[in-house]
């Protein structure tokens, strides 16, 4: 099941999948409306909504002695509401616990009058935004450690704002990091050839930022045979979540995004020597959403620049699971926890 570093005995109780649709109305569902739900202003004046929970303290309490705090980033097409299981485990396992929609997703503003279009101006806008809600919701101190817990996308623009900014954090898990997108039968080389030549139309033809090709609004997919997770129970949650609240639907993605998407694989390995947070990579075997090769580079040259990450220069795998390794089944989705927080308790 795992590869990359022994497995460590991990202080986490986690619901198994049986169980799951009773814990939602019994536990999870009422600790949910005790969160706080709040925004701020991102960059160009781009409203980024945010959830908090954390572990009830008056002024006059002194700081818990291991007060530990997480902040959760989420990947592409997600938003906070997808992740009440998750913010439930963590914070019963003594965690206060901040995570952030990204700009054009979630419930955070949207960047195009068509609100299903993955877009972005600048990926560097994503890591700003992280930045600040570090900086001025969770406040990092001397009184608590805080961790970052990252899946694709959300950890491309985490190992962004670990280069780009002074901070605070005691140790990172990258989960399926987007490094680089999976392209399938399309070389790289050939990829970055259509992304910007359609770039180029799209900006000379175009009032608005164009899809890529093949890509489209938001419709939902069946169960069988999609590339996200095993677990039927977690991926109905998913499916009834969207249907339910559609202003956090998200489509595809724009000529914009891909090329931003490019540049950034290309900063984060420019930048690797800033990359001096402890971190560790899970790599879902049976990924075929992002590129994991790129993750078994990335966890070789990060190792030898900073050897505290990535032990032994692999990341570790998690055999068979598919991308979404937080909503897989729990015989997939234990062992990767397990993993992450294992990897906290060493620092």
């Amino acid at each position: 099941m795992l590869t990359g570093v022994s497995d460590m005995a991990a202080s986490i109780q986690l619901i198994n999948e049986a169980d799951l649709n009773q814990a939602y109305r019994e536990r999870i569902a009422p600790f949910w409306r005790q969160g706080e739900f709040s925004a701020f202003t991102g960059v160009d004046n781009i409203r980024i909504n945010f959830a908090r929970f954390e572990h009830p303290k008056t002024p006059q309490d002194p700081p818990r002695e291991q007060e530990k705090k997480l902040v959760i980033v989420p990947g592409r097409c997600e938003g906070y509401l997808k992740y009440q299981e998750l913010c439930y485990d963590f914070y019963h396992a003594g965690y206060d616990l901040y995570i952030i929609d990204h700009r054009g997703q979630g419930i955070s503003q949207r960047l195009l009058a068509r609100p299903h279009k993955g877009h972005v101006e600048s990926f560097d806008h994503y890591s700003d935004d992280l930045q600040q809600f570090i900086r001025t919701i969770v406040k990092p101190n001397s009184h608590s450690k805080t961790y970052l817990l990252a899946h694709s996308m959300g950890a491309a623009i985490s190992a962004r704002y670990l280069q780009r900014f002074d901070n605070e954090i005691t140790a990172a898990v990258f989960a399926s990091p987007m490094i680089a997108i999976n392209s399938g039968f399309i070389p790289s080389s050939l990829a970055k050839v259509l992304v910007k030549t359609g770039g180029a139309l799209n900006h000379t033809l175009g009032k608005s930022p164009w899809y890529f090709p093949g890509q489209g609004d938001y419709q939902p997919r069946e169960f069988t045979g999609n590339p996200l997770m095993h677990s039927a129970v977690r991926y109905q949650k998913f499916i009834d979540l969207y249907r339910d609240t559609p202003e956090i639907q998200l489509g595809g993605v724009t000529f914009r995004w891909l090329a931003e998407a490019l540049k950034t694989r290309h900063d984060i390995f420019r930048d690797l020597a800033r990359l001096n947070t402890p971190l560790t990579v899970l790599q879902a075997g049976a990924d075929t959403i992002v590129d994991n090769r790129a993750q078994d580079e990335f966890c070789h040259r990060l190792n030898r620049v900073f050897p505290a990450s990535c032990p032994a220069g692999k990341p570790v795998k998690i055999t068979r699971a598919r991308h979404e390794l937080f909503f897989e089944a729990d015989e997939f989705r234990n062992p990767a926890l397990s993993q992450a927080v294992s990897w906290f308790e060493r620092f």
